[in-house]
């Protein structure tokens, strides 16, 4: 197949508008040094694919001392800099741009699961080590290449397999050496509408026969599967890549039983359309959490608590995947017999951005309409009152939470409309509160002290 070539605007105008200048000045102080600098991996596959570059991966010719010295000249002052040593990569972040600069590496696994053991190597070598072969194209971009028109660098035949639309791992035992590139397979291939080559079919199941998944941390499993709910944002279906799991017999061989339920499909499908939707509170919400909880509540309890196990999720976020189901049968049946603004503010109010997502995932449309209004207007919405004024006015305690929930609730109906008319509405739910039996024992002394037991003689 003859290689495509770029002429060098055509090359930097492919990249994200942040990135361009960064990556000249990389280009440059690599020319200074002597050193030649390529753009490697993802970044071509999807210049050829004619699909937008989100993260540039460049290549450098030289000693990991001299690539982290390019990256100091050729960083602007505001960036960060994050250096991997072990891996000998380099990240540099500015604004939303973020650039990996790595030396040509050679890589060996002690033993299957392993992580690599990185060494300096050639630019073949380095090719050769990547997952697939359409993420082992490269393009020299140094500035002697001047006006001429820069050829993709195929060591491998990963442009004959771009064009048939295929993922092919580079050696039989790739799956062996690092089991994850299977989730990879799963998640590229989904995003990219691509199948995997008779050999890379053939490898995988001879990686699933020899048991490769046990030797793998839970850690490195969870980054994975978390990914197939935050590339949403690259265009993935969560559900297509997760089915595709399921199909190659790969969830089983993460945990015995555990599958897609086909009740999940889906909310799974409306989670990856909406987790980058602007009425979701910031981009750093934890789109998996809402994802594994939405996946796993309909497999039985102890199931979603090995899975959790097997993929080291612990603490809050476990408590919140495993909750899910119970949480979301009492919202959304508060939600569908809500009358007014107020009472689906009474419901949702306070809840985990990731809750949210997931219960936005699975409601019918008529409830996903009220968890937009509420995302998109009520939430942001404050009550012209304080606990502080209510504690003004003689109560305390939880009558306080209750009566702000009441204010709140006739606020974004409309009944109350400011200050003095909120101030009303509490002091007459406060006197309410005082009338009732047993409310005057409750009241605190002065000096914010409830009163004491006495002892017993």
């Amino acid at each position: 197949m003859k290689s495509p070539s770029f002429s060098r605007d055509e090359l930097l105008r492919g990249l994200p508008g942040g990135a361009q200048g960064l990556v000249e000045a990389v280009a440059r102080a690599s020319e200074a040094v002597g050193s030649r600098v390529l753009i490697v991996g993802g970044p071509v596959r999807d210049l050829l694919l004619g699909r937008p570059i989100r993260d540039v991966d460049l290549l450098v010719e030289a000693g990991a001392e001299v690539v982290e010295e390019i990256a100091r000249r050729s960083a602007p002052e505001d960036a960060r800099i994050v250096t991997h040593g072990r891996f000998g990569t380099i990240r540099m972040e500015t604004g939303e741009t973020r650039l990996d600069l790595a030396a040509m590496r050679s890589e060996t696994y002690s033993r299957p699961g392993a992580l690599p053991t990185v060494s300096p190597g050639s630019l073949d070598e380095d090719l050769r080590r990547r997952d697939f072969s359409i993420n082992a194209l490269a393009i020299d971009l140094s500035p002697g290449a001047g006006e001429k028109r820069l050829p993709v660098i195929d060591e491998v035949g990963g442009l004959e397999d771009l064009a048939a639309q295929r993922l092919r791992v580079l050696h039989s035992e790739s799956f062996h050496d690092d089991p994850t590139r299977v989730l990879r397979a799963a998640r590229l291939g989904a995003r990219l509408g691509f199948s995997l080559a008779r050999p890379t079919r053939s490898a995988l199941r001879n990686a699933l026969r020899d048991g490769v998944f046990g030797a793998v941390s839970g850690d490195r499993l969870r980054r994975e599967i978390e990914k197939c709910f935050t590339d949403a944002a690259l265009g993935l279906d969560p559900p297509v890549a997760l089915r595709r799991l399921a199909e190659w017999h790969v969830l089983t061989a993460l945990e015995p039983g555990l599958e897609l339920p086909g009740v999940s499909v889906t909310a799974l499908r409306r989670l990856g359309r909406s987790v980058g939707a602007p009425i979701w509170r910031g981009p750093r919400h934890r789109a998996w959490v809402s994802g594994l909880s939405i996946w796993l509540a309909p497999l039985p309890p102890a199931l979603r608590r090995r899975t959790l196990t097997r993929f080291n999720v612990r603490g809050e976020g476990a408590k919140r995947i495993l909750g899910f189901a119970r949480l979301r049968d009492g919202i959304l049946r508060q939600l569908g017999r809500a009358r007014g603004r107020g009472a689906v503010d009474a419901a949702l109010y306070g809840i985990s951005e990731e809750d949210l997502l997931a219960l936005h995932a699975v409601a019918d449309p008529a409830v996903r309409r009220r968890i937009e209004r509420w995302a998109a207007e009520d939430r942001l919405r404050r009550v012209p009152l304080s606990g502080n004024d209510l504690t003004e006015k003689g109560l305390e305690g939880p009558a306080v939470g209750r009566v702000l929930v009441r204010v709140r609730a006739a606020f974004l109906d409309g009944e109350v409309a400011n200050r003095e008319e909120a101030t009303a509405l509490a002091e007459e739910l406060v006197r309410r509160s005082l009338r009732r039996p047993g409310a005057a024992g409750r009241k605190k002394k002065s000096g914010g002290q409830e009163p004491k037991p006495q002892s017993k003689p």
